[in-house]
């Protein structure tokens, strides 16, 4: 895929509008965004994403665009692994509702760009050493393997991390948010305030669930570009997902099996890469491996297959967990345990067993 300088230019520019817009409309006015408003703005995200994926298609053609969705999907999901954490580090933090957004864009912002850092480095390393992929799956196969055991961590407690921790002892930090404000002034003495920790911790945080997403989005595609913009375009609307996700995410108790399916599948088709270009001189003598690699129309199905059904089997057994809720707070209620006993509970009147 040959990309023009100014199509990364005009990417770019383009992420940046849309950043500008979301910061001058949403945060003019500091305000708990509702989840009317947070889905308007998921959906309008999306919307960019398939425009961007459209442009791609007419451009250089249905391959590359499937490749784009496929890493946009697979980014997007594993996304929400992050905002677990997100959830735990606001909480931690106790960041007031009217500032979440802020502190997730300006988060959000600091985690693009250390991932397009972490992005170029993958992308020269895949270049030059095509083993790097054996590598890349295996880390894969044993992140599905994990995610599996022991889920998405939602019951985690934050631990500062050492960048935040290097922060607050750089900087003196005050006690209390001074409103949105990341540094204010005392006393003439500049202060940061707690929301200027905060965004780095957000930040940090995604940086560090970016070590299996990038590998994963490398297994679909090999494309520097696409690996940017799909990465791009899922952080851009993943902080409207926080707030319109909410009590759902502990809905989705299956989650984290697909998305170890997904991270499994990935794994498994990067060997096979690995292995179809190999140039190991101890593995078949450094000749390639007539092995099948799943092409991106099969890896865009199971990946859209995967979530569709961990969606669908974790709300009907919410669901389910529920309406057991529900029957079990009745059984043990000490209004009667029968209709009749009911009835007699409230008309009180006796109840004649023989009928």
């Amino acid at each position: 895929m040959v990309v023009p300088t100014w199509a990364w230019f005009a990417t770019i520019g383009g992420l940046l509008v849309l950043l500008a817009i979301d910061l001058f409309i949403v945060d003019r006015k500091p305000h708990e965004v509702t989840v009317g408003e947070a889905g308007r703005w998921v959906a309008f995200y999306i919307g960019c994403a398939i425009a961007f994926g459209g442009a791609i298609w007419a451009l250089s053609g249905g391959t590359y665009a499937g490749e784009f969705f496929a890493g946009y999907i697979t980014e997007y999901s594993l996304s929400v692994d992050n905002l677990f954490i997100f959830l735990i580090i606001m909480s931690a933090f106790k960041v007031p509702r009217i500032h979440q957004h802020k502190v997730l864009l300006i988060g959000i912002v600091l985690a693009l760009v250390m991932r397009g850092a972490f992005i170029a480095v993958g992308a020269v390393a895949i270049a030059k050493f095509s083993w790097v992929f054996y590598l890349f799956g295996a880390f894969l196969i044993y992140t599905a393997w994990n995610l599996s055991r022991q889920g998405l961590g939602e019951d985690e407690e934050y631990e500062e991390n050492a960048l935040t921790r290097v922060a607050r002892k750089l900087f003196p930090v005050t006690d209390t948010y001074h409103g949105a404000n990341s540094f204010v002034r005392i006393d003439g003495k500049r202060f940061v305030t707690p929301m200027f920790i905060v965004m780095i911790a957000i930040g940090t945080a995604d940086l560090l669930f970016a070590v299996d997403s990038i590998p994963a989005i490398f297994g679909l595609t090999k494309e520097p570009f696409l690996v940017f913009s799909a990465n791009a375009f899922a952080l851009m609307g993943l902080r409207q997902l926080y707030f319109l996700l909410g009590g759902l995410l502990k809905k989705l108790v299956y989650l984290s099996i697909g998305l170890a399916v997904i991270l499994a599948f990935i794994g498994v088709k990067l060997v096979l890469e690995a292995l179809h270009t190999n140039s190991l001189p101890f593995l078949n003598g450094g000749e390639p491996l007539p092995v099948p690699v799943p092409n991106i129309v099969v890896s865009l199905a199971v990946i859209v297959g995967v979530l569709v059904i961990t969606t669908i089997a974790s709300l009907l057994k919410s669901k389910r967990d529920d309406a057991r809720g529900i029957t079990a707070a009745a059984a043990d209620s000490p209004v009667a345990e029968s209709p009749a006993g009911e009835s007699a509970t409230e008309t009180g009147e006796p109840v004649d067993h023989r009928r």
